[in-house]
């Protein structure tokens, strides 16, 4: 199979996406990747300088599964979130048993996307409030790995903002074609999108 085939195919979507959405899409999984990293260390019960009195003086033995496999699913829903700039956020796979081929409703993917995106904002962006000690936060014991951990925490602070960003990006593209967009090209001048150089045929967009 050639190299090209294993790649994630963005922007190959009905209705042109913006530039700078695909841009975000593709930096996302490298913006969470160091909170990903720096969290590995844990599942070998080193605890990166942090000092917890609540913590049990032995990590459980689930606990290596646990920290890695947080890591992977972290990983895992950043290239998720790429569904909302590729086609395979707007048609299934027909490789996927049942639903394979079958349109995916806009709502279906918006909804998650804004629900997700907000949870994570209110999981990550409330960091600063403790730095500024408006809300408790874990010891560490010096200031080198207090400041490791915001340097490798702080830029998943994006992550929820990119999510909502995309998911907007993917509602107003979904969405039925206003008066506002070009009948040629599909191209529109306000949100920085290119136009289409590959028609597939008549859109039905906005139907399940």
């Amino acid at each position: 199979m050639p190299m090209t085939r294993l790649a994630l195919s963005l922007g190959d979507t009905e209705r042109p996406v913006p530039v700078w959405a695909i841009r975000l899409a593709k930096a996302l999984p490298f913006v969470v990747l160091p909170h990903c990293l720096w969290r590995l260390p844990f599942a070998v019960d080193f605890r990166m300088g942090m000092i917890d009195s609540a913590a049990p003086a032995a990590a459980p033995w689930w606990v290596p599964f646990y920290v890695v496999g947080l890591s992977v699913l972290t990983e895992a829903l950043a290239l998720l979130t790429t569904g909302l700039v590729s086609g395979w956020g707007e048609m299934v796979p027909r490789w996927v048993p049942f639903i394979g081929g079958r349109r995916v409703a806009p709502l279906a993917a918006v909804i998650p996307a804004v629900l997700g995106g907000l949870a994570l904002v209110a999981m990550f962006d409330l960091y600063p409030l403790a730095w500024a000690g408006v809300l408790p936060e874990v010891g560490y014991s010096n200031g080198w790995w207090m400041a490791l951990a915001r340097v490798c925490i702080s830029p998943a602070m994006l992550w929820g903002p990119i999510v909502l960003a995309l998911a907007w990006a993917y509602y107003r593209r979904r969405r039925p074609a206003s008066t506002g967009s070009s009948p040629a090209t599909g191209a529109n001048p306000a949100d920085g999108s290119q136009p289409d150089m590959h028609p597939r045929g008549p859109q039905t967009i906005g139907h399940g």
